[in-house]
């Protein structure tokens, strides 16, 4: 932007030189030393002072992050927990429920006829006497069913009924 070169450099020496005077020319150029001196330890302070702000900047921003990483990694903490509690409990009442059906296999219906076969032959048999005993109640209970639907067809056989 500002390319100053050697001839320019001493193109504006001797027009100081010419302006200022010999006798004064080197009060004039420690003046100017001493101004070029300041301008450059004030620029170095700036520059210093301006990357200590960004350096602090940095370092907020990076705690800033890791606050929210260490953050990020108790959630995750936290979840891994769940995750591991809700496993455990699926893992028991999957366990309990396999227990169960391993306990009673579902069979077809015909499968469960042998069961009762053997049931039936597990319980005691019954006398012969029982047996005839309940074969005339049942064919009794069978005569008089006949008897009360011939007697509600028939209407003379109700009419012989009421004059006895």
């Amino acid at each position: 932007m500002f390319d100053i070169g050697f001839s320019e450099i001493v193109v504006c020496a001797i027009v100081a030189l010419v302006v200022i005077g010999p006798e004064r020319m080197p009060e004039a150029v420690r003046t100017v030393g001493l101004w070029i001196g300041r301008v450059k330890r004030s620029l170095r302070e700036t520059r210093s002072e301006i990357e200590r702000q960004i350096g602090v900047d940095d370092i907020r921003r990076q705690l800033h992050n890791e606050e929210i990483m260490q953050s990020l990694e108790n959630a995750r903490r936290d979840m891994d927990n769940v995750i591991a509690q809700t496993q455990a409990s699926l893992n028991s009442v999957s366990t309990a429920i396999t227990h169960e059906y391993q306990s009673e296999p579902d069979l077809p219906y015909h499968s469960h006829m042998e069961e009762n076969a053997e049931k039936a032959a597990e319980l005691p048999a019954p006398d012969s006497a029982e047996l005839a005993m309940e074969h005339t109640q049942d064919s009794a209970k069978v005569t008089t069913l006949a008897d009360n639907k011939a007697s509600t067809n028939n209407p003379v056989t109700s009419d012989k009924k009421a004059s006895l």
